[in-house]
């Protein structure tokens, strides 16, 4: 079981970070050598569109049906205070990357690195760095669709 986000000392940045993109930067280079990388499976993700008051989530997935995919991920583990616990424990990031016409609509910013295939998530698990984040890339225009608008419920996974 890991927790999701990834803490720094403070001043840097009080809240614990979730999504990874600037892979060039030395706070990430340790994070990103094989020990340090993971898939997290997924069917869908949200964005947040709208307002600050009036924000809606957007649902994204490869297809109505909500195929299985992966996001590229990084871990690590954790001492001490963590979103209110203390203890060991392990940490997840998603690495990002620029976002594709479908997301930039709702998040003009970036959106995960999804791996649709065996063999990218092999990659991602396994080659070396240069390679494994050839992967750091949108998904092409048309791979994913909005499948849902507003809060969701949690699906029975089939």
């Amino acid at each position: 079981m890991a927790r999701w986000g990834i803490p720094f000392a403070a001043p840097v940045r009080k809240v614990p970070i979730t999504r990874i993109r600037y892979v060039r930067s030395q706070r990430w280079r340790p994070f990103l050598g094989l020990p340090n990388r993971c898939v997290i499976p997924a069917t869908s993700f949200c964005e947040w569109a709208g307002m600050r008051s009036h924000k809606t989530p957007k649902w994204f997935a490869l297809g109505e049906g909500r195929p299985l995919f992966a996001f590229a991920g990084v871990w690590t583990r954790c001492r001490g205070a963590h979103r209110f616990k203390e203890g060991d424990r392990q940490v997840f990031g998603v690495l990002t990357t620029e976002a594709n016409a479908a997301v930039a609509s709702i998040h003009g910013k970036a959106m995960p690195v999804i791996l649709t295939a065996p063999a990218e998530v092999d990659r991602w698990l396994e080659a070396e760095i240069g390679e494994a984040l050839s992967l750091q890339r949108p998904l092409p225009n048309g791979g994913l669709q909005i499948v849902a608008t507003g809060e969701e419920e949690d699906r029975p996974f089939v």
